[in-house]
């Protein structure tokens, strides 16, 4: 499209997370008119840490916001998967991306903050919570619970595994039980054991649980994260400290240690979800994008940073295009294929042994030497 034409689009997102705030600030650059709507009163992203890779961080370059992400992050070389017993199985650099070489590691709370801390003030709305969407054909409009209405050219998407868009004009079918329990928590690093020696991130395998360290050392912290087997589906089930140790019985006594020494209000406790992969992404006006096109299970760490490059390709097929709709179209075949692969390895209920395909093209000679356990 062209820059006058791109400048006259009226563009509204729904949802004020990492792809609605970024997608935000992409389409924002383009010069279009664009507003975000967030059914949060106001931003509360919580959590613990995640990974933003290379590409992602080559997007934020692209969009002049690198320094403002990388101020609150620990850049990490490499990452590594471990035994439960601490036994090294493989040992890798992250995939670069041009001359950026180093996966950033980021708070949650940060990283949001960061993100809504680069758009122009008045962009996002709090307290907007969807409650219909009409496909018009050429533009939409959006009926939120106050009884507001907004009518824009573009609607994205960007609400979540729950996404109200995708619910209402794309697909019926809801979450999918992973047959896990997550539970992560926050914790400074003397609280570690001396787990944390550096700023990578390393990941513990066995007996049905991975646990992983993901060290946030410009914080003073490390972000700590259970993922187990449990046949309770419940969103946020009722879990105890002794519960949790159960999950790491055979680790390594530091990490089975630091889990004994939780403090239970300060770690979140989630059933795992994920969600199939839909058919189609968008209509003449309408596209979703992160979680609420293809949620994907944390396995990979690659939801937040799928989500920014989401954001990257929509404002890249809009210039590319020559209308919204075939820029719509151009950006799921650009982006479903690779989520779509992403969905399908982040479901394996990896072990050990399945390394290779869960980390296709990055299993190091070494492994194949390493012992089997």
């Amino acid at each position: 499209m062209q820059p006058s034409e791109i400048k006259n689009l009226n563009i509204a997102i729904v949802g004020a997370g990492y792809g609605g705030a970024a997608a935000a600030k992409a389409l924002s650059l383009l010069g279009a008119t664009v507003n975000v709507y967030e059914q949060a009163p106001f931003s509360g992203e919580v959590g613990a840490g995640i990974g933003l890779r290379p590409a992602t961080m080559q997007r934020f370059r692209q969009w002049g916001i690198f320094d403002d992400i990388a101020k609150v992050t620990s850049p990490s070389d490499y990452f590594e998967i471990l035994t439960a017993t601490g036994e090294p199985i493989m040992k890798d650099a992250w995939p670069e991306s041009g001359d950026l070489k180093q996966t950033h590691l980021i708070h949650r709370r940060d990283f949001i903050d960061a993100l809504l801390g680069v758009l122009p003030e008045g962009m996002v709305h709090f307290n907007h919570r969807l409650e219909k969407i009409e496909d018009k054909g050429e533009h939409a409009v959006l009926t939120f619970a106050d009884g507001k209405t907004v009518e824009a050219d573009l609607v994205i998407g960007a609400d979540g595994i729950k996404s109200a868009v995708r619910e209402q004009l794309f697909s019926k079918k809801g979450p999918v039980f992973a047959g896990e329990h997550a539970y992560r928590a926050v914790i400074s690093t003397d609280a570690a054991h001396g787990m944390v020696v550096d700023d990578n991130l390393r990941m513990y395998i066995g007996h049905g649980t991975k646990v992983y360290l993901l060290p946030l050392r410009h914080r003073g912290q490390v972000s700590f994260d259970v993922t187990a087997l449990n046949s309770d589906g419940t969103w946020t089930p009722n879990v105890t400290i002794d519960d949790m140790v159960k999950t790491v019985e055979g680790f390594d006594e530091r990490l089975v240690a630091i889990t004994r020494e939780l403090d239970l209000s300060t770690v979140s406790i989630k059933a795992v979800y994920d969600i199939d992969p839909i058919d189609v992404w968008h209509s003449d006006s309408v596209a979703l994008m992160g979680d609420a096109a293809h949620s994907m299970l944390h396995h990979q760490g690659q939801g937040a940073n799928s989500a920014i490059e989401d954001a990257g390709a929509l404002a890249d097929a809009l210039v590319e295009a020559d209308s919204v709709k075939e820029a719509l179209a151009l950006y799921q075949a650009t982006r479903k294929p690779v989520t779509d692969e992403l969905q399908r390895i982040s479901r394996q209920g990896w072990s050990e042994g399945e390394l290779n395909d869960v980390f296709p093209g990055q299993k190091p000679d070494a492994q194949s030497a390493a012992p089997a356990r």
